[in-house]
C-alpha cells in the first residue's frame, strides 16, 4: 500500500459520487471499451478489468485500492437512508454490468440484448400505470403476488411482469349485492 492512500474508515459520499461519476465516463471512452473487449478476448474475467478500472480511480483518489472496493461492499448498509446515494451507487453497478456485456456479448448479441431489456421496461411501465387505477390495497396485494411470482421464477426478468388479467385475477371483485326480490 502506498503511503498516504485512505485504507481506514469509510469512503466519503463526495469520494463515492467521484468515483461512480468517473467509472461512468472512462467505460463510456472507445479506448477502455477496447482494453475490457481484448481482455475478453484474451480470454480474461471482463469483470476482473472493470474492477482494475475502479482500483486505478481510488489510486487516483488517494484511496487504498483494495479498501475501496471493501467500502464498495458495504455502499447499500452504511448509506441505507441516503437514498440518492444509493440509486447512484446501483446505476454505477448497472454501468459495470452493462460494460462486461457489451465485452462479452459482441456488438450485434449486445444491441439484442439492450432492445429486450428496453421492451421489458416498457412492458413493466405498462403494467404500473394499469395497477395505480387500483386503491392502495389492493396495489400491494398485486406487488406481493408478483413478488411471489418472481421469486418462483427465480428472478428471471420475464418473471417481472404480471399481464392486465393475472392483475384482475389478484384483485377481489367489488360487486354490489344483488337485488332479490321478496
Amino acid at each position: 500500500m502506498a503511503s498516504g492512500t485512505q485504507s481506514t474508515g469509510m469512503l466519503t459520499r463526495e469520494q463515492l459520487f467521484h468515483l461512480f461519476d468517473r467509472f461512468s465516463f472512462l467505460t463510456s471512452q472507445p479506448e477502455v471499451k477496447n482494453r475490457i473487449s481484448g481482455a475478453v478476448q484474451d480470454k480474461q474475467e471482463a469483470v476482473a478489468v472493470t474492477t482494475a478500472i475502479q482500483e486505478e480511480i481510488f489510486l487516483e483518489m488517494g484511496v487504498d485500492p483494495r479498501f475501496g472496493i471493501s467500502c464498495l461492499g458495504k455502499v447499500s448498509t452504511v448509506y441505507e437512508n441516503d437514498m440518492d446515494l444509493v440509486i447512484q451507487f446501483y446505476k454505477f453497478l448497472s454501468k459495470e454490468e452493462v460494460a462486461c456485456d457489451e465485452a462479452e456479448l459482441g456488438e450485434e448479441e449486445f444491441a439484442e440484448k439492450l432492445l429486450n431489456q428496453q421492451m421489458l421496461q416498457e412492458q413493466q411501465l405498462e403494467m404500473l400505470k394499469y395497477m395505480r387505477k387500483f386503491n392502495l390495497d389492493d396495489q400491494s396485494a398485486i406487488l406481493e403476488k408478483l413478488h411471489q411470482h418472481m421469486e418462483n421464477g427465480n428472478y428471471e426478468s420475464e418473471t417481472s411482469i404480471l399481464s392486465a388479467e393475472q392483475i384482475e385475477e389478484i384483485v377481489p371483485r367489488k360487486v354490489s349485492p344483488l337485488y332479490t326480490p321478496r
